[in-house]
């Protein structure tokens, strides 16, 4: 079931949004929005772009048999930016972090692309925390 909603309203669109102008359109300068949850998004672009290299490193460590490179560039940016919550929001639960991200993924993917993302989602985030379930 796809869930819509207003993209200006949801932070985690806005994130995925500036991440992707940033990393994949070059963009020089990053503005953000009035929005309520303006510390939030701009901790979460900043210190994404900050520590790509540990964003990376992580990913490769958790899923080893997916290429994170080879993967659609929203796609991308939406794990890169999930993990950074899951390494860097330790107050924020897994599960609140994986439910925010599908539904601002109904924005940009398929269904199906969703159901992916969720299980890699899932898998990235229980190694990061070690949770064993």
């Amino acid at each position: 079931m796809r869930v819509f909603f207003s993209a200006k309203n949801n932070p985690r669109v806005i994130i995925i949004q500036k991440l992707y102008g940033k990393l994949y359109n070059n963009d020089n300068e990053i503005t953000f929005p009035k929005h309520r949850f303006k510390r939030f998004i701009k901790n979460v672009v900043l210190g994404s772009i900050e520590r790509q290299e540990v964003l990376f490193e992580e990913i490769n460590q958790s899923i080893e048999n997916i290429n994170l490179k080879n993967m659609d560039k929203v796609f991308q940016t939406i794990i890169k930016s999930a993990v950074y919550e899951f390494l860097y929001m330790p107050k924020t639960p897994r599960k609140i972090i994986i439910k925010e991200y599908l539904n601002a993924s109904n924005f940009f993917l398929d269904v199906s692309q969703t159901k992916y993302l969720n299980a890699i989602l899932d898998k990235i985030s229980k190694k990061i925390r070690n949770i064993n379930e």
